[in-house]
């Protein structure tokens, strides 16, 4: 893992550059909240935005590109913008259409990446084929999975023409997912974090204070690193400009490999998140 600023990327396994860093905005309000948190991040040298159509945010995410595309003079093609398809779409030609409706609402002419959001069976696999025909039209550079287990991505495999590229998943140190973390590194599949500081539930953990301390940083981004120094790319989430730079400020430090261990060993398969094998939406 060689990401040694907030542009640095890795590569695809289909050659596209994705940066190692971006901001997320789940759970971020249509509207002001949205515009001004991607300007922001925009402003502050973030690269990659990560949105979805169940966001309900997707117009005020295209607002705040636009904004800070004319403010900082930066090409579209500076960023890195991703989206996700949403469970009630998924199937061939309605995943087609809910593209179509992301990439109007965000005001652009291509995306970046593309993923279904969840693993709904006897669905995802349509969906994946509307993907490869949007992919291989040049409508998206990157196309993936989120929350996809082992078994799923296996299944997904079996059929598809290309494989996937990035799978983005719950990951944090509660959660380390190794077998699924090696298995998509075995296969030449990116995976992302998300919900890396398990929504604020990890912020007073004392494992992480001590380390946190030693090396003169905050919680949050002893576990960005851990994220970064594991090859996972991390998108963390927040509204407020300060904590966006903050959150941002990880690429000046190193965790030694004991300092690794001693933060994997925290891992206690515990979920913010629904469990992909299990949900009902």
């Amino acid at each position: 893992m060689t990401a040694n600023s907030l542009q640095a990327t890795t590569t695809l396994s289909n050659g596209v550059a994705m940066p190692w860093f971006g901001l997320g905005v789940f759970k971020v309000e249509e509207g002001s909240d949205a515009v001004d948190s991607v300007k922001a991040a925009i402003k502050n040298g973030y690269r990659s935005i990560d949105t979805a159509a169940i966001y309900q945010n997707e117009q005020s995410v295209g607002q705040g590109i636009r904004e800070a595309l004319l403010e900082t003079g930066l090409d579209r093609k500076d960023l890195f913008v991703t989206s996700k398809v949403w469970n009630a779409d998924l199937g061939y030609e309605s995943t087609l259409t809910a593209f179509e409706t992301s990439l109007n609402k965000l005001g652009l002419d291509y995306l970046d990446l593309y993923l279904i959001h969840w693993p709904v069976q006897t669905k995802y696999k349509e969906a994946w084929r509307a993907l490869e025909k949007l992919y291989q039209e040049g409508r998206i550079k990157a196309i993936g999975v989120s929350n996809f287990h082992v078994h799923h991505l296996e299944d997904l495999m079996q059929d598809a023409e290309i494989k996937p590229m990035v799978n983005q998943v719950e990951f944090h140190p509660y959660l380390t997912q190794q077998e699924l973390l090696r298995y998509c590194q075995d296969h030449g599949i990116q995976m992302e974090a998300w919900s890396p500081l398990m929504q604020g539930k990890l912020l007073d953990q004392p494992v992480l204070q001590e380390i946190a301390n030693k090396h003169g940083k905050s919680i949050a981004q002893v576990i960005l690193r851990w994220d970064l120094q594991h090859g996972v790319i991390t998108i963390p989430k927040s509204t407020k400009e300060h904590r966006i730079i903050e959150n941002s400020e990880v690429f000046d430090f190193e965790l030694t490999s004991d300092e690794v261990a001693r933060i994997d060993a925290l891992n206690r398969n515990t979920r913010v998140g629904p469990d992909p094998d299990n949900f009902d939406f």
